[in-house]
């Protein structure tokens, strides 16, 4: 007789989340749908109604094996949104299943997209991997930052073991790929791989078009002078990989130091690029 193979076990959980920013009247509004875990909080306008802010809430707190998060963003001619989170997003350990968190948005011109998630934490023993892919018309600009941690150096526990993948990009324009593997005690460790730190950021500030050299070479200049002071143990540069690109990366022990110089930086370039006066997400003082 026949038997029927059993159908696999569910395997993780799978959240998806699309938002849509459209700009009518000078106010960004937003449409959203979700599947899943992942949502958003109610739109904010801490800063009048041209920009939208939005929190996203993941309640499990973190991904297991098995588990994904995928978001989709779409920005319309005019729309300004930012967005962050309420904590870190934890990559916990895997039994070998891994874990996935993905982001795509499209910024159509005239669009500004702020994509400000507190750090990563990499748990030892994880399998995972963080993507985030933006793809700007001409005219759109963005600023974006992503901030990992590797273990729990506050707790004495370090990142021996486990693989964590992180992919940046914007298509035809900067890519950047890499992959820490915990067992590599060469990349860990020498000076010219991580040199024992443990967390590390990188900020971009970004757009569709070619940005004017006076204007680019005046935003590295206000980034620079933030980096003649950095406290000890902190390492940090920034630079101009394409016309359309700026790249500050920095690398501490710890993501505190890390997360403060980002936000200097992105505070003075939202002023400089885009004469916004930084608005400071509440939650990130709760």
């Amino acid at each position: 007789m026949h038997q029927a193979t059993p159908a696999p076990a569910d395997t993780g959980w799978a959240s998806r989340l699309q938002l849509r920013y459209l700009h009518e009247a000078g106010r960004t509004r937003a449409l959203h749908r979700h599947e899943g875990a992942l949502r958003v909080l109610a739109a904010l306008y801490p800063e009048g109604e041209a920009v939208c802010h939005h929190v996203l809430v993941h309640p499990p707190a973190g991904l297991a094996g098995g588990d994904s998060v995928h978001m989709e963003l779409e920005l319309e001619p005019g729309a300004h949104a930012l967005l962050t989170t309420p904590g870190a997003t934890r990559f916990y350990r895997s039994l070998g299943a891994g874990a996935s968190q993905s982001l795509r948005a499209r910024v159509a011109a005239g669009a500004r997209l702020e994509w400000l998630p507190l750090e990563s934490l990499a748990y030892e023993d994880c399998i995972a991997e963080n993507r985030a892919v933006f793809e700007l018309e001409p005219g759109a600009e963005m600023l974006a930052w992503d901030m990992l941690a590797l273990g729990r150096p506050a707790s004495g526990d370090a990142f021996a073991r486990g693989r964590f993948t992180q992919h940046l990009e914007i298509p035809g324009v900067w890519l950047e790929r890499g992959c820490i593997d915990g067992t590599d005690r060469v990349l860990r460790e020498a000076p010219g791989g991580l040199d024992g730190r443990a967390a590390m950021g990188t900020l971009l500030l970004a757009a569709g078009s070619p940005l004017q050299a006076a204007r680019r070479e005046a935003l590295l200049e206000t980034a620079r002078a933030l980096l003649e002071d950095l406290p000890e143990g902190l390492r940090a540069g920034v630079t101009s990989p394409q016309p359309g690109v700026l790249v500050l990366r920095a690398m501490a022990q710890r993501v505190e130091p890390v997360a403060d110089l980002l936000r200097g930086v992105w505070a003075a370039w939202r002023t400089q690029a885009w004469g916004l006066a930084p608005c400071v997400p509440r939650v990130w003082s709760t």
